[in-house]
């Protein structure tokens, strides 16, 4: 899969599936993201956005975390539709 073919998870649209393919993330938040099961090949289903629009409730191994734009825009991966 090419780099065009990548986009952000802030692109993904609530109740779409996400399939990471890498993170662009360093130091600390990158570590807190692995460790949270951002890994690549991992997948990351969207719940809701906050009225806002910024932070987005995300659920990735059984846990809902939310993440700014300004992280999530880090998070590169192809959208899959549909729970």
């Amino acid at each position: 899969m090419t780099e065009a073919n990548l986009f952000p998870l802030s692109d993904a649209e609530v109740g779409s599936r996400f399939l990471i393919k890498k993170i662009d993330i360093d130091g600390m938040m990158r570590r807190r993201l692995l460790d949270l099961g951002f890994v690549p090949g991992g997948e990351i289903i969207v719940l809701q956005k906050s009225p806002l629009g910024d932070p987005v409730a995300y659920r990735v191994s059984q846990t809902t975390i939310a993440l700014r734009k300004e992280e999530s825009s880090k998070i590169w991966g192809t959208i899959l539709y549909g729970f």
